[in-house]
């Protein structure tokens, strides 16, 4: 998949980091922005409590109400535009809007809590848009093998996998270029298939 245009401005995409909450999308649209990050974060309060649930991530004290915004040029010719989606039930009427014009997602996975991702996994599956699983590896929490998450997820082989510590600018970076060669090739194929009249 080429990116850029013909009169040398970038192009840009834009990428959805989503999954569960508590999971690490904050975490990971701050380490990899090359700006300072726009965040939507409110403190968790009492009146939450029974709404939110913190199993699993009983140190949290925020939550995305909206949406995280980030930017990184990854060359001259592409500029990744970043929005982390919230997490709750509660705020999923934002994710359509969200993923209006997005070439990809990144759904992100705790293997602790595991369940929480399949919500993300079916949107994106149902909307037919390209999407790579990153498995935040959160300190004391088991280790898995690629096969073993895929078989629990139930995802179709051509599906990413990418193990990665969501704090690290790197480990960021390389899930999103597993993510545009992911979407660069099925986009390709569905271009194909377009021609082909399939």
């Amino acid at each position: 998949m080429a990116y850029g245009h013909s009169d040398g401005a970038p192009t840009a995409i834009k990428i959805l980091i989503a999954g569960g909450f508590g999971v690490g999308k904050t975490t990971m649209v701050g380490a990899v922005s090359e700006t300072g990050p726009l965040r939507t974060e409110e403190v968790l309060t009492e009146a939450s409590s029974g709404i939110d649930s913190l199993a699993g991530v009983e140190a949290k004290s925020t939550t995305t109400v909206a949406l995280d915004f980030g930017r990184i040029t990854i060359n001259d010719q592409l500029v990744l535009y970043l929005f982390g989606t919230p997490g709750q039930d509660r705020f999923w009427f934002l994710w359509d809007e969200l993923a209006l014009g997005a070439t990809g997602a990144v759904v992100l996975a705790d293997t602790r809590r595991l369940d929480d991702c399949f919500p993300s996994v079916d949107y994106f599956e149902r909307r037919g848009t390209p999407f790579v699983i990153a498995v935040n590896c959160f300190v004391g929490a088991r280790r898995y093998e690629i096969h073993e998450i895929k078989q629990a997820l139930n995802l179709e082989s051509e599906v990413p996998i990418v193990l990665c510590d969501a704090r690290q600018r790197q480990d960021g970076k390389d899930v999103l270029i597993a993510l545009l060669q992911h979407a660069g090739s099925v986009h390709t194929g569905r271009a194909a298939a377009r021609v082909n009249g399939r």
